[in-house]
């Protein structure tokens, strides 16, 4: 029997607090990395210490135990109940943190766990720091009731609380079923770990029992399903370090609270054209209907190519992200013509608006390259709901007050050139290649409508008809569609070569600096959701 240190004694004290630490931090760890470490997989305090800078990490109530006894839940009562929370510091800079602990209580939420995760929560929000929630658990601790739900409530709110005040990024690490599945949709990143992470709201059994449909946990609510297929998440990470990194990349882009200036780095701008800027003059193909890849153009006008994609698997005919335009975080947006040639769809409506929506909140100035021929046409895209979940990218950008600077590299087609950032919807900036098309429609549509007695007489004629469609589609193209006559208009502020968007989005971004914007007042708008 070891000697029990007299409480009512200095050292006496100090040798009860080490004992209990060993109990609830040492102790505690050696068990879950037994557990989890079984499993492939990472301790929620080894989570920790990789996501933030060595020796940073301040571990927040280590010491709280849960109160219930039901169920003989009073028989075991380990500190820290099963989540970690704390502060650390990421690139130098401070983030608030939470790890589910699936090792104790499958990481379920009851009482004490949801206050630790609201305590911390309530901190980042005071503090004006990003949050970082690791989420692996069970769903609602049973024994608990209502009172767990409550706590799911609470964090709800206090979600919707911090939206656009700090940057909110959940990483799924494990099991997020029922109601736990809504915090993480609630924040502006959700990161998911390839084949060890799933999300739904009602399991495979519980639909197999309802609907008889036969469906795997994977295939339900895996990473692969909400990266490709609903859009919940945002990256596709091949294990947990994987996802770390990102989310370490990421915070990289973003500033600590919507008050805050965006990061800004040394970048050593070039304002001459360089040879990489030389190589977009050779982009676009002769040939319009002759797809490009977008991200030759991206790689092209971002500092050292570098650029952050988001949800880079879903809706892929547009491309979002983040990069840097001399050594300031930018947003991007770009149509894909590799992908359905670049048309707009529901799924590629919803994923650019809540991209607009992030960057507008947290100040981040946003470029968009629209190379779009217009709307996905199909009776799926009707009654699915294109008219109303389409509106959002038009409500998105035109209630947006950040820096917009918009280029138009080839087609500008219908609704379409409306809503992908014009001067319209309130762009400051919008420039366009000479190789832009900027109509109601193409040039083979156009002929269709406009001229199609000349095509009746050249097929009576005998004629190659084919050869007089191009004829007039090209005529139509340059006596329509041509950018200049946008120019004299005043549509476009200028018409600029290939070779010179890099630097004209960088000259037109620091002119924007100062910009000050602001909307009617009013409690809220009422977006199309």
């Amino acid at each position: 029997m070891t000697d029990q240190p007299d409480l009512f004694t200095t050292a006496g004290k100090i040798a009860d607090l080490r004992a209990r630490y060993q109990e609830a931090v040492l102790d505690a760890e050696a068990v879950a990395q037994q557990k989890q470490h079984a499993k492939g997989k990472g301790t929620a305090r080894e989570r920790i210490e990789l996501l933030v800078d060595p020796g940073s990490f301040v571990e927040l109530d280590e010491y709280v135990r849960h109160r219930t006894t039901a169920f003989g839940m009073d028989r075991s009562r380990p500190y820290g109940d099963s989540v970690v929370t704390g502060v650390g510091t990421i690139h130098g800079r401070t983030v608030a943190v939470y790890a589910q602990d699936f090792s104790t209580f499958g990481g379920s939420l009851g009482e004490v766990a949801g206050d630790k995760i609201i305590k911390v929560m309530e901190f980042a929000m005071r503090s004006g720091i990003p949050i970082v929630g690791m989420l692996d658990s069970g769903g609602a601790r049973i024994q608990e009731g209502v009172v767990a739900l409550g706590k799911y409530g609470e964090i709800f709110r206090l979600n919707t609380a911090a939206s656009g005040v700090i940057p909110q990024i959940s990483i799924i690490m494990g099991p997020a079923a029922g109601g736990a599945v809504y915090s993480p949709a609630l924040t502006d990143f959700v990161v998911m770990v390839d084949k060890t992470s799933q999300m739904f709201v009602t399991g495979p059994d519980v639909i197999k029992t309802v609907t008889g449909e036969d469906v795997g946990m994977e295939e339900l609510g895996g990473a692969h399903t909400h990266n490709t297929r609903s859009g919940v998440a945002h990256y596709l990470a091949e294990d947990e370090d994987d996802a770390i990194d990102y989310v370490r990349t990421l915070l990289g882009f973003l500033p600590d609270n919507n008050m805050s200036e965006i990061p800004a780095y040394e970048a050593g701008f070039e304002f001459e054209t360089t040879d990489a800027d030389r190589a977009l003059n050779t982009v676009i193909p002769d040939s319009p209907n002759q797809p490009y890849d977008i991200h030759d153009v991206i790689r092209r006008i971002v500092d050292s190519e570098e650029f952050l994609e988001v949800q880079p698997l879903f809706a892929p005919n547009i491309v979002i992200g983040f990069g840097r335009i001399e050594g300031r975080s930018v947003g991007i947006i770009a149509n894909q013509p590799s992908q359905m040639a670049g048309t707009l769809n529901i799924e590629a409506g919803e994923k650019a608006s809540r991209f607009v929506r992030f960057c507008d909140a947290f100040s981040i100035p946003i470029v968009t390259l629209v190379d779009v021929p217009g709307y996905l046409p199909g009776t799926d895209q009707e009654w699915t709901g294109v008219i109303r979940r389409g509106a959002k990218l038009l409500y998105a950008y035109a209630e947006a007050t950040v820096p917009l600077v918009t280029v138009i590299l080839r087609k500008a087609y219908g609704g379409a050139y409306i809503v992908m950032g014009s001067k319209q919807l309130g762009a400051d900036i919008n420039l366009a290649w000479p190789t832009a098309e900027i109509a109601v429609m193409g040039g083979q549509g156009a002929v269709n409508i406009l001229y199609r007695g000349e095509i009746k007489k050249a097929e009576e004629a005998g004629e190659d008809v084919a050869a007089v469609r191009q004829r007039l589609a090209n005529e139509y193209t340059y006596n329509v569609a041509s950018p200049f006559l946008a120019a004299e208009r005043g549509e476009l502020d200028g018409i600029i070569e290939p070779a010179q968007t890099r630097v004209s989005i960088a000259k037109a971004l620091r002119a924007l600096r100062g910009k000050r914007a602001a909307m009617p007042p009013k409690k809220h708008g009422n977006i199309p959701l």
